[in-house]
Formats: C-alpha cells, sequence, structure tokens
C-alpha cells in the first residue's frame, strides 16, 4: 500500500477530554449571543421609563445589534481564516465583553443603541469563529456530527432562555443587568481559551484581503434584512421595498465581486457542490418557518391567552424536549441512514407539527399549540445539526470560517423572511376579518388600532369594559387564529416543499462512518512499554483528507 493510500484510509483522530470541554467553552458564547437577541423582550419597557427613547430609537435598541451581526458575519468569518480562529473569536470576546459594559451603563438611548451594535460587531467575531473551531478540533465526523448538534442546541436554548433570564433579572436588579450576565462567560472563555482551542488560519501571504467584497457584503445584508423587517412591522411600503430592491442589486455585485476577484472573500466554487449549497438552502427554509412561528405562537401565549410574558417565556420552554428527542435520535441516525433521508424525514415530522397548529383555537388547552410547535421546532433543528456538518465538511479547511459565515448569514436572512412573509400573511388575514368590527364608545384612533393588531385590540377592550370591548377581544381573538392557522398551512408547505429537495438535492450523499472499534491485540503482538511516547498528533489544519 502507497503512502498515500494509507493516508486515505486511515481513520481520522477522535477528540478526547481536552476537546469536549473546549467545546463547552465554544457553546457558551454562542448561548449568550443568541440571548442578546432576545433578552430585551422584558427590558425595553424599563430602558423606556429610564432613557426616554422616541419610537424610532425603541425599534434601533432593538434592531442595531442584528442588523450589526447578520451584516458582518462573512467578513469576520473571512479575517478570521487569515489572522487565526482562536486570536479573532478571544478578541470578540473582549469586545463583547467591554461592549456589554457599555450597554448596561448607557445614560443616553444613543449611547446605548452605539452599544448595541458593537455588540452586534463583536457577536459577528465570534459565531463564526467558534464553528470553524469544532473542525479543526473534530476531526472524525460521527465526532463533529454530536459536537454541531450541541453547538445548534446552544443557539437554540439561548434564544429560548433571553427572555426567562431577563425576566428574572428585571424582578432583582436594574434594566442593565441583562447586559452584565455576558462578564463571566466572556472572562471564562478568555482564560480558558488559549490553554482549550487550537489556533489555524490559511497562509495568506502575499494575498490581500477583499476589501471591496467586505464593503459590499455588508451593504447587500444592510438594507436587506431592514427591508424585510419593514415588511414584518410596518406592511408594504415604497421604503421597505426599495431597501430591499437595493439590498438584492449590492447582492449581484458581491457575486460578480466573488466570481473576478483575485482572492475573493468567499469561494463560490463552494456552490457547485450540492453538499454545500442544498444544506444551506435546507437552513434557511428552516429558520424562514422556526422564526415565523416563534413570532405567531409568543404573541398567541399574551394576546390570544391571557399571559402575562414571563409566564408565556416559561411555557415557550416546552418545546425544547421535542428539541431534544429530535437531536438525540438524529445523532443516533447518522451512521445508519443516509442524511438525505434523515433531513426529509424531519422536515416532514416539522410539516405534521405545523398541521397541528391548525387546531389551535382560543377554547382549546394551550397544551395544543406547545405540542404543534415542539414537533415544528424538533424536526427542524434536527435537521439543521446535520446540515451545519454538511456544510463544514464540504468547505476545505482554510474556508472554514467563510463557510461557517455564510451559513449563518442565510440563517440570519431566513428567519428574517420568516417573520416578515408568514407576519404579513397572517396579519392579512386579521386584517381583513376585522375591518368592519366596531367597539361602542371607543373613539375611532382606538379602533383602527385595535384593527391592525392583536396588541390594540387587548389594549382597547382593557381601556372600554362592557359588552362592546369584550366582543371585539373575542372577534380579535378568533381573527388572530385565522391568521396563525393559514401561516402554519404555508409553512407546512414549505417543510414539505423542503424534504422533497433535501431528499432529492442530497440523494448521493453517504452515511456517515461510524467511529471505528478498537482491534484487538494480538498474541504475538509486544506490549507496549510503559511510559513510551505516542505516535505524534496530526498538526493544526492537516486534516483535509479526513473530512
Amino acid at each position: 500500500m502507497t503512502t498515500t493510500q494509507s493516508a486515505e484510509t486511515a481513520p481520522a483522530p477522535r477528540a478526547g477530554r481536552k476537546e469536549w470541554i473546549g467545546l463547552a467553552v465554544l457553546v457558551l458564547p454562542c448561548l449568550l449571543i443568541s440571548m442578546d437577541m432576545s433578552v430585551l423582550l422584558f427590558g425595553l419597557p424599563f430602558i423606556s421609563a429610564d432613557l426616554k427613547p422616541s419610537a424610532t430609537q425603541q425599534l434601533w435598541i432593538m434592531d442595531a445589534y442584528g442588523f450589526a451581526l447578520a451584516g458582518l458575519l462573512i467578513t469576520m468569518g473571512a479575517i478570521g481564516d487569515r489572522i487565526g480562529r482562536r486570536r479573532l473569536l478571544l478578541t470578540g470576546a473582549t469586545a463583547f465583553g467591554a461592549a456589554s459594559v457599555v450597554a448596561a451603563y448607557s445614560g443616553s438611548a444613543e449611547m446605548l443603541i452605539g452599544a448595541r451594535a458593537l455588540l452586534g460587531v463583536a457577536g459577528a467575531t465570534l459565531m463564526p469563529s467558534t464553528m470553524a473551531l469544532i473542525r479543526n478540533m473534530f476531526h472524525d465526523p460521527k465526532q463533529r456530527q454530536t459536537a454541531i448538534s450541541l453547538w445548534t442546541g446552544g443557539l437554540i436554548g439561548g434564544v429560548t432562555l433571553g427572555p426567562i433570564v431577563g425576566g428574572v433579572l428585571l424582578n432583582h436588579f436594574w434594566w442593565g443587568s441583562v447586559f452584565l450576565i455576558n462578564l463571566p462567560a466572556m472572562a471564562l472563555l478568555l482564560v480558558l481559551g488559549p490553554i482549550l482551542l487550537p489556533e489555524y488560519k490559511t497562509r495568506a501571504a502575499g494575498r490581500r484581503f477583499d476589501v471591496l467584497g467586505s464593503v459590499l457584503s455588508m451593504a447587500t445584508i444592510f438594507p436587506a434584512v431592514y427591508g424585510i423587517k419593514q415588511l414584518a412591522v410596518d406592511g408594504f411600503s415604497a421604503t421597505a421595498a426599495a431597501a430591499l430592491a437595493f439590498g438584492v442589486a449590492l447582492g449581484i455585485a458581491f457575486v460578480i465581486r466573488q466570481h473576478t476577484a483575485k482572492n475573493p472573500l468567499v469561494d463560490m466554487e463552494l456552490f457547485r457542490k450540492p453538499s454545500f449549497r442544498a444544506p444551506m438552502l435546507v437552513n434557511l427554509c428552516g429558520n424562514f418557518v422556526l422564526m415565523g412561528f416563534s413570532l405567531f405562537n409568543t404573541q398567541y401565549l399574551q394576546s390570544v391567552a391571557g399571559m402575562r410574558p414571563f409566564t408565556a417565556a416559561l411555557w415557550s420552554m416546552a418545546a425544547m424536549p421535542f428539541v431534544s428527542v429530535g437531536m438525540a435520535l438524529t445523532g443516533a441516525l447518522t451512521t445508519r441512514v443516509r442524511p438525505a433521508r434523515i433531513i426529509g424525514t424531519a422536515f416532514l415530522v416539522s410539516a405534521c407539527g405545523a398541521l397541528v397548529l391548525t387546531l389551535v383555537h382560543p377554547g382549546n388547552p394551550v397544551v395544543v399549540l406547545m405540542v404543534g410547535a415542539g414537533v415544528a421546532a424538533g424536526g427542524v433543528v434536527a435537521a439543521q445539526s446535520i446540515v451545519g456538518n454538511m456544510v463544514m465538511a464540504a468547505a476545505p479547511a482554510e474556508r472554514a470560517g467563510s463557510a461557517s459565515a455564510l451559513n449563518e448569514t442565510g440563517a440570519e436572512l431566513g428567519s428574517s423572511l420568516g417573520m416578515a412573509l408568514l407576519g404579513s400573511l397572517g396579519a392579512a388575514i386579521y386584517h381583513n376579518k376585522m375591518a368592519s368590527v366596531g367597539a361602542g364608545g371607543a373613539p375611532e384612533p382606538a379602533v383602527h388600532a385595535a384593527h391592525e393588531t392583536i396588541g390594540g385590540a387587548v389594549a382597547v377592550a382593557g381601556q372600554f369594559p362592557g359588552a362592546a370591548g369584550h366582543s371585539l377581544l373575542i372577534t380579535a381573538r378568533d381573527a388572530y387564529t385565522s391568521g396563525l392557522h393559514t401561516a402554519a398551512l404555508a409553512g407546512a408547505a414549505v417543510l414539505a416543499l423542503t424534504a422533497l429537495f433535501a431528499v432529492r438535492a442530497l440523494r448521493n450523499e453517504p452515511v456517515l462512518p461510524a467511529a471505528p472499534k478498537k482491534a484487538p491485540k494480538s498474541k504475538k503482538e509486544k506490549p507496549e512499554k510503559k511510559g513510551a511516547k505516542a505516535a505524534p498528533a496530526e498538526p493544526v489544519g492537516d486534516y483535509a483528507s479526513a473530512v
């Protein structure tokens, strides 16, 4: 057997205790990054009372973080590949901690908006670095699958825990405390990161960084996400449509630049591989449905079921057991069943969960909503744990940071599109059913507010009690539930079509190899001498043949 053949057939080195402890260190910042997206849901009223922001400033306090995060992921992923992923991760942890302190002690709305934007910039350095480092640490495909599943669970868990943690802190401390919880985690990362995490960077000697490509990537994402969010909040408007069109035009310019640049920010050849482009599209569609349903479910618990925000946040935890079971089943099947079948089945199960949501009604127990939402979320997240592994395995080692950033950017766009399109669909049904409904004794502006949102209807019913107000509230709840049913049917269709696409596009992808079993010792084989030196470990970054 030649040396080349031996290298090709040699099993990938397996991770040990150090790598698994390092994974826990990597999951922690991901948990906090996703928590920061939702932790202000309870804090905004306290911030408004203290800093007196305008309505526009309130929106930017919530959105500045997400805009900066989404817009810089691709750039930061490429920078990490060049200067070192661990170095960028530790730099981002320092910046994230510093920005958290500034946000906690902001004395004005403008200062808080700036701090939230800086948190987004720092978050963009952390996310692609963590996933790229997982590839450095876990060479064995089965172990890497497990590691990425845990990483995905950290992201999902952070979104769910954010409102709960925020509610607990705000019950005992001032609003700035929701930012200071980041400090212990970032300090732990700075202390343990250099000890437990490997360094990796590409050989970039003589290669210039694609500055124009970086500018175009940011310029593409910012107006696109802004336009989508405006469509979700205010419906169709010329400003939102223009921003979205401008983002699409810049996106086309970015793609052209990546095809023609000498040293592109993104290797466009990756998109020729079905094992790269198909999982990215699956991830986008999964987030489209997941975040769209999340928007409806949260509002249903508060405005239709009448729960207080903190109680609604606790109820949202009911979906986590479904997610855990889905990820456990996926992990057990990856070495026996082709990924196309697992992903396709997981999305079909999610589609069934979406159909359960059509049985939700104000008179039914809330558990019906939570079962439907849990099954839908469990299937999507189970599939996404495989998708992340496929994206990382399809990309060459030197492009792991960029590949991770592309996957996460697609997920951000999918989330924004889900909230905009599914939200707009539900809103259209609500407006149609509420158009001719009135409330005796209520002024015209109040009735108009009730026609716009379920929250407005709840507020009007509270201000103008009586038969008319009660009738308005009952009608509004039925109208909102009808919108939820329509969005659920649309989501089920998207999930079913994505399942068919995944089965077809990924049908040739092989089963993950099982972990190699230790061969029994031959009787003639001499035992190793005590204290003998082990074979030298594989050098960092030199593992392309093992993937």
